[in-house]
């Protein structure tokens, strides 16, 4: 009866095996071991070597996380409160880029900033430039705020649209400022929101490697295009593309343990 009640389950719990727990076995697998099989560390040791190339993902992935919050969290209130229709379609014009492709947007930038493209071309025409965009860290980072900012703005807008008009409205008639309404009601009750942002844009932002090759121009290696390096470039090397993977899944785990536990320390505090 227990076997029958969860047979539903089966495909997905095959999906999980195919997926990701062989995936992450193979991983782990790789990491410690050698070109023979034999057990080693010394791929783990090794990871440290590319310490610049980690420390370069993480603050621009963190710069690009804080522009998309600074961005997205006024828009997500202002959408909020708009009428349901107008909501809808604002909510379809967030969305309708990313019903293209992903490298084809990319690429849209690459024209954009280049030496003779149509920003530096607008410049010109104005007596200004030409301005070094392309193949820089600044044009990293708005390639991933570009890409990733639906994904700020949705979680803040979910739970900025739950706020009760009439809460914000009652800080107002008791004498709270903008700033006061903004630090003692709104941030409060949107930081599940802002967790959940953060999240879904920092991990993409931190491994990313089709931005940065091509806005990049290589010359900004993050840990995306070093472990694509060590799998499909001329220096193979799968142990130690396994045990960089292995570094990095491990540092983003640590990141969300870390987000989620100051999410649930803050509702802790609002219930008390």
């Amino acid at each position: 009866m227990i076997f029958k009640s969860k047979l539903p389950a089966a495909p997905y719990i095959i999906w999980v095996a195919a997926f990701i727990l062989i995936p992450l076995f193979l991983v782990g697998y790789f990491a410690f071991t050698d070109n023979s099989g034999a057990f080693t560390i010394l791929n783990i040791s090794d990871v440290g070597k590319f310490g610049p190339v980690f420390i370069r993902s993480v603050l621009l992935g963190l710069i690009a996380t804080a522009v998309c919050l600074v961005l997205a969290y006024p828009f997500a209130f202002i959408m909020s409160r708009m009428k349901s229709s107008m909501q809808k379609f604002v909510m379809m014009l967030i969305m309708l880029p990313m019903w293209m492709n992903y490298l084809l947007r990319t690429y849209a930038w690459m024209t954009l900033l280049e030496t003779n493209g149509l920003i530096n071309r607008l410049a010109a025409f104005v007596g200004l430039g030409p301005f070094q965009m392309i193949n820089t860290e600044g044009a990293v980072v708005l390639g991933m705020v570009y890409n990733y900012l639906p994904f700020m703005i949705l979680p803040l807008y979910t739970v900025m649209i739950k706020i009760d008009k009439s809460v914000i409205e009652a800080a107002q008639d008791l004498g709270a400022n903008f700033f006061g309404v903004f630090l003692k009601i709104l941030l409060p009750l949107s930081k599940p929101g802002v967790t959940s942002g953060i999240t879904m844009v920092f991990v993409p932002s931190v491994s990313t490697f089709i931005i940065s090759r091509m806005l990049g121009g290589g010359a900004n290696l993050l840990i995306g295009d070093l472990i694509e390096q060590q799998f499909l470039g001329n220096a193979y090397n799968p142990q130690l593309g396994s045990a960089i993977s292995l570094i990095l899944m491990i540092f983003i785990l640590l990141s969300m343990a870390l987000l989620n536990q100051f999410d649930e320390d803050e509702t802790e505090g609002m219930i008390t």
